[in-house]
């Protein structure tokens, strides 16, 4: 990880203009009219906050008594760098040819991944971009992979519909989508699926994914998943997981297909 010459990483400030000067923006909105009153009760928040020399530098009236504020501020804390620790899959990222000829090479059949947005949630996006052919900003997505037969079922849903796909298909992994999280309605949702996965008595023979834009690697092992995987995630990350976990002990299983 390539980091700026002489940057004490003991104690990192936000950069605006100059190293160190801590400059930040935010951006929120207030249940109150806009007037002078709430530009100074926005102002008192950030200095609550923390953050010295709060401006305000835009303020929208957006009706029935709402304002949304754009200010700027300098934060006087600072955080070590060098001592944070991140969960995160750990697994060697292979390019679509690499993880084809390892599926060649390990496995004697394709193997089988069914994918879904589910619960409510009717953002196909982020599965579309993992499980398409034609996946994501140039990034194949599993649909191309020899080796691989990847189903996609669309948005919301259910997770009964899912699991019993999975059952269906003799399935390998799972992998879901979670983009609507207001009000960490995703928490449940992902929990409700290992609960059906434990009640069918196929948690332990399949491996379960989930992506999102507030899925971390941290979160989804704690709700009972192999790997969560969040933004800037392409079909190869979560395929070469899903292949190096499944290694060579899936080779040649019954269902061949």
């Amino acid at each position: 990880m390539s980091v700026n010459n002489g940057l004490d990483l003991t104690k990192i400030k936000p950069y605006g203009d100059t190293m160190n000067d801590g400059m930040m923006q935010f951006s929120f909105t207030l249940p109150v009219p806009c007037c002078d009153e709430s530009k100074e009760a926005a102002r008192q928040l950030l200095l609550k906050m923390g953050i010295e020399e709060p401006q305000v530098v835009d303020a929208k009236d957006l009706g029935v008594g709402y304002t949304m504020f754009t200010m700027y501020g300098k934060s006087s804390h600072t955080v070590d760098y060098s001592a944070i620790e991140v969960p995160k899959v750990d697994t060697d990222v292979m390019d679509k040819y690499e993880i084809e000829a390892y599926l060649a090479e390990n496995f004697d059949r394709d193997i089988v991944i069914v994918g879904a947005c589910t619960g409510t949630d009717a953002h196909t996006v982020g599965i579309d971009a993992i499980m398409n052919m034609k996946g994501f900003d140039g990034h194949y997505g599993l649909e191309r992979y020899k080796g691989i037969k990847a189903y996609n079922l669309g948005a919301q849903v259910p997770n009964e519909e899912l699991v019993a796909k999975a059952i269906e298909l003799n399935a390998d992994a799972i992998i879901i989508s979670q983009i609507v999280t207001q009000k960490d309605v995703h928490i449940p949702n992902m929990t409700e699926l290992i609960e059906l996965l434990e009640s069918e008595g196929i948690r332990d023979k399949v491996i379960v994914c989930a992506g999102g834009p507030r899925i971390s690697y941290e979160l989804a092992k704690e709700l009972g998943f192999d790997a969560g995987f969040g933004t800037g995630t392409f079909a190869e990350h979560v395929a070469s997981f899903i292949v190096q976990r499944l290694g060579t002990a899936f080779s040649g299983s019954e269902g061949d297909s």
